[in-house]
């Protein structure tokens, strides 16, 4: 039974009251210059683009990557005929705000969406209402969790399937065009139905389909077919797992206390009621369901003859610790957080198999998405379109970024976090605590045991530490980091003290 069906068979159960106006923006059609012919399949046709958004997706939990439970034969196929962009990062590792950092191009501290339950301030620009104005007919499918329970039809979209807030893994709530209905299935099969619906009905014009599921979130939910999956697979512990003074010594004391708490790696018995290896199989179980969603999508595309010219993005919303320094979840800035998946495949407009080492950004998503459908790119956006990258064209790109997570009163055992991830180095600040600050030498140090700021405390003030630090190239080096991050925060219309 396909969703059309089941949304009719059921749909007598819902009262109509429900119905809303759609509130989309009408597509404005437009005779567009051709000023990069080369982003087009052909030179008087657009492509056709698919953003592909996950939940909580590590950035090495793939099979080709060596994971050693992940498997995704349908993401490998994509990531070896395409581009794999290593060093992709989140601004800030939280649903929300870096959902809304997607959708604008900006930072959390200028978008304002700093939790799970703020909505994007109307009139903000966002990316699929600029596709629209170009002449793509655009949908939105999926998890969309800004403004907490909301699921109303957003501008731009032309098709709108929503869940509300975090949505079911079984026979899930939809809000479909205004109506809310509830079809049986799988989550992510029926994110997959609908989307393979949508791109049927519009292959025939260019379209924008923004596919945006619910795995992997926790609590980890397969599906039934899935279930029994990795039953005796065990999971390597990280190096930075143990609960030891050693592990610790340099660490601040927030981090160690963690561990006892829903993010933490000893929370997980009486929290989740389930054990490490445990929680790691539901993860890799989760991932099957999401990974054969974008197996059947990309097995449409291939037999409609528009897989070649289809640009196609997958990532992350955000990164996820499996017992990294003590902890699970997400926000901090350890790079198992920040970190995402993220791969671009479009064969026709450039070779595969290649690997990016630049830093890329959720923020720069809808400035690639924008420029890709030959609108300008507005000067007020702080990310960057990377089809410059895409392309191996030579450009002057960014070597750093600023990292801001918000104090959430219902989790208080993260604090305010800002910091500067460098190609070298990872430079963290916690707030509304005294205690030590980070750094770590990335590149000589990946998995982040030694904090060269082990020894220094802030002043009892607050403020920077360089002050305390005796050592003068060390010194100097936070030095220019903090000079740094307060550049940033100006040039990008942040407060240099932030909120918490």
């Amino acid at each position: 039974m396909n969703v059309n069906q089941k949304i009719t068979n059921q749909g007598e159960r819902y009262n109509r009251r429900n119905f809303l106006k759609k509130t989309a923006l009408t597509a404005i059609a437009a005779p567009w210059i051709m000023r990069f012919p080369n982003i087009y399949a052909k030179s008087n046709e657009k492509r056709n683009i698919i953003f592909i958004l996950s939940d909580d997706h590590r950035y090495d939990a793939m099979s080709c990557l060596n994971h050693p439970i992940a498997q995704t034969p349908n993401m490998d196929r994509l990531l070896k005929d395409g581009i794999h962009f290593k060093n992709a990062f989140v601004t800030t590792s939280l649903c929300s705000p870096s959902r809304a950092s997607i959708l604008t191009g900006l930072y959390a501290h200028k978008h304002g969406v700093l939790n799970n339950r703020t909505l994007i301030p109307k009139g903000t620009l966002t990316f699929p209402v600029e596709l629209s104005r170009a002449g793509y007919r655009t949908g939105f499918v999926g998890k969309w969790h800004m403004g907490g329970s909301n699921d109303n039809p957003r501008p731009g979209f032309d098709r709108w399937v929503s869940l509300r807030g975090q949505g079911q893994w079984f026979n899930p709530l939809f809000n479909i065009d205004g109506i809310r209905q509830k079809p049986d299935g799988y989550v992510s099969d029926l994110i997959t139905e609908f989307s393979l619906d949508f791109v049927k009905k519009n292959k025939d014009r260019p379209f924008f389909l923004y596919m945006s599921h619910k795995a992997v979130h926790e609590d980890f939910t397969p599906a039934p077919r899935h279930k029994d999956e990795f039953k005796h697979v065990t999971m390597p512990r990280p190096i930075t797992f143990p609960d030891t003074d050693e592990n610790y010594q340099d660490k601040p004391d927030w981090v160690r206390r963690q561990r006892k708490s829903c993010h933490g790696i000893d929370g997980l018995s009486y929290t989740h009621n389930i054990d490490f290896d445990g929680f790691n199989r539901r993860y890799a179980q989760c991932l099957l369901g999401l990974d054969e969603s974008i197996g059947a999508l990309t097995d449409l595309l291939d037999k409609e003859g528009l897989l070649e010219d289809t640009f196609i993005i997958y990532m992350g919303d955000n990164g996820f610790q499996f017992g990294e320094h003590g902890l699970i979840d997400k926000r901090v800035m350890y790079e198992e957080s920040i970190r995402v998946p993220f791969f671009v495949h479009c064969p026709s407009l450039t070779s595969g198999g290649r690997v990016v080492e630049k830093i890329v950004l959720n923020i720069d998503i809808a400035p690639t998405l924008i420029d890709a459908a030959d609108v300008p790119v507005p000067s007020s956006v702080h990310g960057h379109s990377f089809l410059p990258l895409i392309k191996g064209s030579g450009v002057d790109w960014r070597k750093d970024f600023l990292y801001e997570y918000f104090w959430e009163r219902a989790y208080p055992m993260t604090p305010t976090i800002r910091g500067l991830r460098t190609e070298k180095y990872s430079y963290i600040k916690s707030y509304g605590t005294w205690d030590k600050y980070e750094l770590y030498d990335i590149e000589n140090d990946p998995y982040q045991t030694k904090n060269l700021l082990g020894d220094v405390f802030p002043p009892k003030s607050g403020g920077t530490p360089e002050g305390n630090i005796s050592d003068p190239e060390l010194k100097k080096l936070v030095n220019g980091f903090e000079e740094r991050m307060s550049q940033i925060i100006e040039e990008t219309g942040g407060n240099l003290k932030p909120q918490w």
